[in-house]
């Protein structure tokens, strides 16, 4: 293919996307989903199926206005027995106040025969008549082929014969749609380079799904075999195993294809904060291990790795994280060796002479505690902190001094059950001791809020941090013992107002012990990087 052809972004998270398992976009969501592919670059924006819910309804009765994408309405081509002028279903589709449709419509024989069972012609004439209504009313028309793979195995003429129907119909994009995604990379390939002999590449299109694994492949196999539009989601959102992973598409096009797909390096850029956001409006964390925009994606663990990184990054990265907005990580564990340490010196701001004898013991410690059951490689706020502590010290910002927790279950008033935790905490901040009672929906909740009772009078700097994930793992014993023997790991990550994250580790054998050490850590590290004083000194906390 020409390198400087054009390839169309065609997005359907906010239509495919919305059929996962556990997926519910609102109108709010879907408007900041369609504003942020808009400002990336993507050509087209599927904003869903007008007449098939509420929420599709209201999108469609106030589409958002985009600058530079077209939005889409998805829906079937006319039904049978009825002419595309007197379809209901067709007529909600074109009265959408958007440019474009996309229709679907069967190309598998047996899908006609079986699930529609009308005559195979009848099935023609109704891709034939939905493309010319749509192009009539002045809508840009695009046809989905389902299941053309499966049909163009079963009998390649019928397949072919109802992508050219709506290509001669006017429709400006034919779409192969691999719906049960179980076609493989080479075969995707080959049929796709066979129908370009039928409909021009510069109308077909191709929509994966990933149930083998290779949607991706897939869909980069059809733009080589010369399909000019793809079709993908966000993240690889989707039903079963979900669509073809745009944030993989994308920068694969760009930056190892050369393939001008409407986003610019600058654009570029922002890939994985469009990736994050759909993953915050979704209220799940991100796929740490996803291509080119997840936060292992240039994480380097191993001492060997990590030394040769440090003199060249193209030894173990095939792109800048830069480039499609991400970065480097520098990971410490068991497995760190010093290039690890004094990497992650570098990007905490400690400067230490590479030989100074603290670099090796800090070192032995990470391992050291590392077999005890921490994990510094994905708690970095701990890890940072116990650099400082040996390296240049801490402030004494405050300290815990005893705890005592309550927990509750009983019917209220009214008959209702209620579990609920009293906790009491002691600290001591400046010399001076406080103490505070709180309640919460469980013990962590009611510990927190009593801590931070006790210290935002006089660190007002914390109020506004939340705890927006906590994960328990209990390990098991690291000597000869039973499983009473076991330690609790817990892993806390906290936020702030400006949408910071910082993550914290703690080990004990009590689950509640575990946890007042990593929420102690995410307030020390929270003010050591506010700068707040250490008490009593008026000086700088770090």
């Amino acid at each position: 293919m020409a390198g400087d052809d054009r390839v169309y972004l065609f997005d359907t998270t906010l239509r495919d996307g919305q059929q996962t398992r556990g997926v519910d976009f609102t109108v709010a969501d879907k408007i900041a989903i369609a504003r942020a592919l808009d400002a990336l670059g993507v050509a087209y924006v599927e904003g869903g199926w007008p007449g098939a819910n509420p929420t599709d309804d209201r999108f469609f009765a106030e589409p958002p206005k985009l600058e530079q994408a077209r939005l889409v309405a998805f829906g079937m081509t006319r039904r049978p027995g009825r002419s595309a002028e007197n379809d209901p279903g067709l007529a909600a589709i074109l009265d959408a106040r958007v440019p474009a449709v996309c229709l679907v419509g069967k190309t598998w024989d047996f899908h006609v025969d079986v699930a529609l069972e009308i005559e195979r012609d009848e099935n023609v004439a109704m891709i034939r008549d939905s493309m010319k209504r749509s192009i009539a009313v002045g809508r840009e028309a695009m046809f989905d082929c389902e299941h053309f793979f499966d049909g163009y195995k079963a009998n390649p003429d019928y397949a072919v014969s109802c992508a050219k129907a709506a290509y001669e119909s006017g429709a400006r994009w034919i779409v192969l749609c691999d719906t049960n995604g179980g076609t493989l990379p080479h075969e995707i390939e080959e049929i796709v380079g066979e129908v370009a002999k039928a409909v021009p590449g510069s109308h077909l299109g191709i929509h994966c799904h990933n149930d083998t694994g290779n949607a991706v492949a897939n869909s980069l196999a059809a733009i080589r075999a010369g399909a000019r539009q793809v079709q993908g989601t966000i993240n690889g959102l989707g039903e079963r195993c979900g669509n073809a992973d745009l944030m993989a598409i994308i920068p694969s096009l760009v930056l190892k294809m050369g393939i001008d797909c409407g986003v610019t390096p600058e654009r570029l850029t922002h890939l994985t904060a469009v990736s994050r956001m759909l993953d915050e409006r979704l209220n799940r964390p991100s796929d740490p291990h996803r291509a080119y925009v997840g936060a292992a994606a240039f994480a380097h663990k191993g001492g060997l790795h990590v030394s040769a990184v440090q003199k060249d990054p193209t030894t173990y990265e095939h792109v800048d994280p830069a480039s499609v907005g991400n970065q480097r990580h520098i990971l410490v564990s068991d497995q760190a060796g010093r290039s690890n340490i004094l990497a992650r010196f570098a990007e905490i701001g400690v400067e230490i002479d590479p030989k100074h004898p603290k670099v090796q013991r800090l070192v032995e410690e990470v391992k050291e505690k590392e077999f005890q059951g921490y994990a510094f490689d994905s708690a970095e706020a701990s890890f940072e902190l116990l650099a400082r502590r040996l390296i240049h010290g801490v402030p004494e910002y405050f300290s815990i001094e005893r705890w005592r927790v309550m927990d509750e279950r009983r019917f209220n008033a009214r008959g209702v059950l209620v579990v609920e935790s009293e906790a009491t905490a002691t600290l001591t901040v400046d010399d001076r001791a406080c103490h505070e009672v709180a309640v919460g929906n469980g013990p962590v909740n009611a510990l927190d809020t009593a801590i931070r009772k006790a210290l935002v009078p006089h660190y007002p700097s914390i109020e506004g941090m939340r705890l927006v994930d906590y994960k328990v793992r209990i390990l098991p014993p690291s000597r000869d013992g039973d499983g009473t023997d076991a330690v609790t790991r817990v892993m806390i990550e906290s936020a702030d107002s400006d949408g910071n994250t910082w993550r914290t580790v703690g080990i004990s054998p009590n689950i509640i012990d575990a946890s007042i050490e990593a929420l102690a850590d995410a307030l020390i590290w929270r003010l050591l990087k506010d700068g707040v004083p250490a008490p009593g000194t008026g000086g700088p906390g770090a």
